[in-house]
């Protein structure tokens, strides 16, 4: 054999080698890849259809009016003759039956059923179909709109449970598994990981979202979430969406939450939740600097509520929260949270960044007021120019009643180009507070503004729309 041949030769082995190492890595990865096969057979029992009935009014055709004279056969003529009636003559309103459909599972052999809220609310009825084919009617034991979780009955013995797992020992990356009833369609089952944790949603101030990329869609709502254990670890609840269908953002409720709100639901019917009493907001980046603080962190105080325990132990507007007991503040959305899961009269250590100091204030916990007090905003008439570009006037008694504004403050009719616009302040905010300082009036608002530092960012805190803001101003040279 010559030398071209054997070098030939020794390139075809080392390809046949090369190509079996491939084939036994891709097999090694595929052994390593999770199989939820027993995960399914084990647990996807307990996993429940629940479908509700709502009755609802709605207006009907008058009398007068009459159906087209050709109605067309099939579904479409059935949505006809709905409306329109046979002969074209129906009442004023009718009652009709609006059905929805979500998913839950069996948390007690003796028939406790955990699900979304949002599956169950205003229904006449709720049916739970069971794996087995069963339909039994359920009752409402209790919901709880701020985590939208809803507790069910129904009258039935041994029935397969799920296990209670723990959402905190989750980590990112990790496989999870949903099983539910998307469009319909039973115990269906769906794979993927978890993307992030403790994700805060708009309007869900008091629940630390599990984010997945498992295919969720709608009819998921209520079921249960598993790790590759077969513990459950949430509840599927949302979905991020411009479709209307699963675009790879899925949201589920903590099953640690989950079930403390199951057990007050059960001993009291309702959910009790601690309370501090502060608006907040996220320090941002300027915010920080005009703080004196190395980087962004914390929960920013930008209103103490009357009367609540905030007011009791000393909270100060411009206070930055950065631990609260023993756990630290990041974004201001980790404040609520672990507020609203401390129990009510629970005292607790805060510790709070304020005028560029650290202090740690001991404060014992309210209940959480059932309702969000609303506050309203309007225009004053007078008015007076200042450095800023801005027109402001002082706030009459009038207004202050109607904005719930007891002291200070003044309010702006009018900004032309500048640094407050830049800072983002509008037509309509109420300006309270300039670098930590209390606004009392127009005079010295002007004289406020006048001795402010060129090139550095400064604290001003405004009311907007009822709700407290703190916002970053800074003054260039020249202005």
């Amino acid at each position: 054999m010559n030398l071209s041949k054997t070098n030939e030769f020794k390139q075809l082995v080392w390809l046949v080698v090369l190509i079996i190492l491939c084939g036994t890595f891709a097999n090694v990865q595929a052994r390593n890849l999770p199989d939820f096969t027993e995960l399914v057979e084990d647990y996807s029992t307990a996993v429940v259809n629940i479908s509700t009935s709502q009755k609802i009014k709605h207006p009907q055709v008058r009398k007068h009016q009459k159906a087209p004279e050709q109605i067309p056969e099939g579904p479409l003529g059935d949505l006809f003759k709905h409306f329109f009636g046979e002969e074209g003559e129906r009442g004023d309103f009718d009652d009709f039956d609006a059905k929805s459909l979500g998913s839950g599972f069996i948390i007690s052999a003796d028939g406790f059923v955990l699900t979304n809220r949002h599956v169950i609310k205003d229904a006449s009825e709720i049916i739970v179909r069971l794996s087995d084919r069963r339909e039994l009617e359920a009752k409402i034991i209790g919901s709880d709109p701020r985590s939208d979780i809803a507790l069910l009955k129904i009258e039935a013995e041994d029935l397969p449970v799920v296990k209670i797992g723990n959402s905190k020992s989750l980590k990112v990356g990790e496989w999870v598994l949903a099983i539910g009833s998307p469009f319909g369609f039973d115990h269906s089952v769906t794979a993927g990981i978890v993307s992030a944790k403790g994700r805060n949603l708009p309007r869900e101030n008091y629940v630390p979202f599990i984010q997945t990329d498992v295919a969720i869609n709608p009819g998921n709502s209520g079921g249960p979430l598993f790790d590759l254990d077969g513990n459950v670890v949430g509840i599927n609840s949302q979905i991020y969406s411009r479709t209307g269908g699963f675009m790879g953002l899925s949201f589920a409720i903590p099953i640690d939450m989950a079930m403390n709100i199951v057990d007050q639901l059960k001993s009291t019917g309702h959910v009790a939740r601690g309370w501090l009493g502060v608006l907040i907001q996220d320090v941002t980046r300027e915010l920080a600097e005009s703080f004196g603080m190395a980087k962004p962190r914390g929960a920013l105080v930008a209103k103490v509520l009357p009367d609540s325990p905030a007011e009791k132990y000393g909270f100060q507007v411009g206070d930055v929260v950065l631990r609260f007991d023993n756990q630290d503040i990041i974004r201001s959305s980790d404040l609520p949270p672990v507020v609203g899961v401390s129990p009510v009269g629970k005292a607790v250590n805060v510790e709070i960044l304020r005028n560029g100091n650290t202090k740690t204030l001991n404060i014992k916990l309210g209940e959480l007021p059932d309702d969000d007090s609303v506050l309203a905003s309007n225009d004053p008439e007078t008015s007076k120019s200042n450095r800023m570009n801005v027109t402001v006037s002082d706030l009459s008694d009038d207004l202050r009643k109607k904005l719930d504004i007891k002291e200070n403050g003044i309010i702006v009719l009018d900004i032309g180009p500048g640094p407050a616009k830049k800072a983002g302040i509008r037509k309509g905010d109420v300006i309270l507070m300039v670098n930590n300082i209390d606004v009392i009036n127009n005079k010295q608002f002007s004289e406020l503004v006048d001795k402010l530092p060129a090139d550095k960012s400064v604290p001003m805190l405004i009311q907007r729309r009822g709700g407290p803001v703190f916002l970053a101003l800074k003054l260039v040279d020249g202005d």
